[in-house]
This record gives structure tokens, C-alpha cells and sequence, in this order.
């Protein structure tokens, strides 16, 4: 399930959903506060599903930045408690990153995030010695990434969830991350 809000960064999920969606055994669906909501970019997105609807067997929580993330919604804050308090997978990115820092979901993991002189104001954030200052970071059953780590984000999160093998996954990543041609010197043509 990626949970995005109006005004979100498109390019952050983009990699993860499309490896996602084209594996037999997941679907990606959408959640927001509103029904409609647009992108950084200028897509309008019809969701899935409002936030208070998300089905409890969702296999993965995925937060999506942006510009809007500074919203008050108790029960997607209930949720995501829920899933790490059950180890439950959640991913966070961006935006969606300086929200658990608000909320104090971020006290029991080392995490990463845009800036942590952002959270400054946060009386809920109690964690500042388990911010590392890295593009992205899985701990446990999260992963927090900023906003310039999408595919690094993206291979974190297929790692945490086991989607394939961690040299799989790198692999695959790899595709994006070096280009079709390089990649095809280090690799082979995938296509073939």
C-alpha cells in the first residue's frame, strides 16, 4: 500500500511500484486523506483506498513524500504505530520521514531522513544519537530514506520484504542505477 498525500513526490515511488506490481504476487494499490490528489509533477491520482480503509493484511506500508506531510490524521498515525509495534514492514520517505519524526515513530529505530536540524521543533522525536547520516536506512522492519535516495530506498525496501535475494535485488536495481548499456557490460541484457 503506498500512502501518499496532495502535493507528493511522484519520482519517489515510481522504481519501487513498478518492481512490485510486475511480480505475480503483488499488487500496488494507493491511500490518501482525499480520493484525488496530485503530484509535484502535475499527475492527478485517483486512490484506492482513504487512509481509514486500508485492509490490515497489507504486506507493506509504503510512505511516499512530498509537501504535505505535515498533517494531523490519528488513524494513519494508529496504523503505522500498529505495524511496528507488530514488525509489520513500513517504508518512509522524504516527507513521509519527518512525519514518523513528529510522531515519535522513529524513538526505537536508527533512521535517516532529509535533514534532522528539520525535526529540531519536534517534542516527540527523542532519537536524535539513532539518526545516521546516510542516503537510506533499514532497521529492522523499517526503512527511512531522504529524498535524493529513491533507489536506494527502493533496494532497502525490497530487501526488508525478501521480495527475491539481496544480490537479486541489487541486481535489479542495478539496472536503473547504472543504465541500460552498462549495466549490460556488468550483467548481460536482461531483456534477452
Amino acid at each position: 500500500m503506498f500512502v501518499m498525500m496532495d502535493d507528493y513526490a511522484d519520482w519517489e515511488g515510481a522504481y519501487l511500484a513498478r518492481m512490485l506490481n510486475t511480480a505475480p504476487d503483488w499488487t500496488v494499490k494507493t491511500a490518501s486523506a482525499q480520493k484525488v490528489i496530485h503530484s509535484i509533477g502535475g499527475f492527478t491520482t485517483q486512490m484506492d483506498y482513504q487512509i481509514d480503509q486500508i485492509p490490515s493484511e497489507c504486506a507493506l506500508l509504503v510512505l511516499i513524500g512530498g509537501n504535505s506531510w505535515a498533517v494531523n490524521n490519528e488513524p494513519l498515525k494508529q496504523l503505522i504505530t500498529s505495524r511496528l509495534h507488530t514488525d509489520q514492514p513500513v517504508a518512509a520517505i522524504c516527507g513521509a520521514v519527518d512525519y514518523l519524526a513528529r510522531n515519535g515513530l522513529l524513538n526505537q529505530y536508527k533512521h535517516t531522513g532529509n535533514a534532522q536540524y528539520l525535526w529540531r521543533d519536534y517534542r516527540a522525536y527523542q532519537n536524535q544519537n539513532g539518526f545516521l547520516a546516510q542516503q537510506t536506512v533499514w532497521d529492522r522492519n523499517l526503512v527511512t530514506a531522504n529524498g535524493t535516495a529513491v533507489l536506494d530506498f527502493t533496494e532497502a525496501t525490497l530487501k526488508m520484504i525478501r521480495f527475491k535475494s539481496a544480490e537479486q535485488v541489487h541486481q535489479d536495481v542495478d539496472l536503473y542505477r547504472l543504465g541500460f548499456y552498462e549495466y549490460c557490460q556488468k550483467y548481460g541484457n536482461p531483456f534477452v
